[in-house]
């Protein structure tokens, strides 16, 4: 069996365990040797970290070639309209090239703790949330396939990564389960190397 670890990785927190500019890490929440990110969450991102001792389990989080989904929940700037969000649901195209498309929706705003420091109000700009849900992983993607579409992110929240979700954890807060690795390790994609073999016996030899 596989240790993995659910965090709630607050805002402004560190996606791993040392820092030489002394920024908050992992290291002041999990007291737990032997794990590691599966992933990674932005400095400016809430919600579920996942963390594993096992290195199959940990690919199979973390690669996007297994199209593993992850849902996030992101507060946008101005009041996008269903329409709107036809781009994300199509596959926007970013710098690096075309996302795959991103089922997304609008939501009523989730009954979420308040973020510290909680996020610039605009009295004459309104904000919508939106429910993402992507299978790649891309640097900062949810905040540039939104600002793509013309509404910037105020806030991002990511509440599931499969079946793992943040029921239950506050922020800061952790829980650890047992689950079954992976059976096989992931490919490299590359053909198994055969073992080098001597040269056969001569005819002479097998008598």
């Amino acid at each position: 069996m596989a240790r993995l670890i659910l965090f709630n990785k607050p805002f402004q927190v560190l996606s791993q365990f040392s820092d030489d500019r002394g920024r908050p890490t992992l290291k002041d929440y999990i007291p737990v040797p032997g794990v590691y990110p599966a992933g990674r969450l932005d400095w400016d991102s809430e919600g579920l970290l996942l963390l594993t001792d096992h290195g199959g389990l940990q690919a199979r989080i973390a690669s996007p070639r297994f199209h593993l989904p992850k849902t996030y929940w992101a507060q946008v700037e101005g009041a996008p309209e269903d329409a709107d969000l036809a781009p994300l649901r199509q596959g926007v195209t970013l710098k690096d090239g075309p996302c795959r498309p991103a089922p997304t929706r609008l939501i009523e705003p989730p009954d979420l703790w308040p973020r510290r420091p909680p996020v610039r109000e605009r009295l004459t700009v309104p904000d919508r949330w939106l429910e993402i849900i992507l299978d790649e992983g891309r640097n900062r993607q949810v905040r540039r396939m939104t600002a793509a579409v013309g509404h910037p992110t105020l806030r991002l929240v990511r509440w599931r990564i499969g079946d793992w979700t943040l029921e239950g954890l506050a922020p800061g807060q952790w829980r650890e389960i047992t689950v079954h690795p992976p059976k096989t390790a992931p490919s490299s994609g590359r053909p198994p190397r055969r073992r080098a073999r001597g040269p056969r016996p001569s005819a002479s030899r097998r008598r």
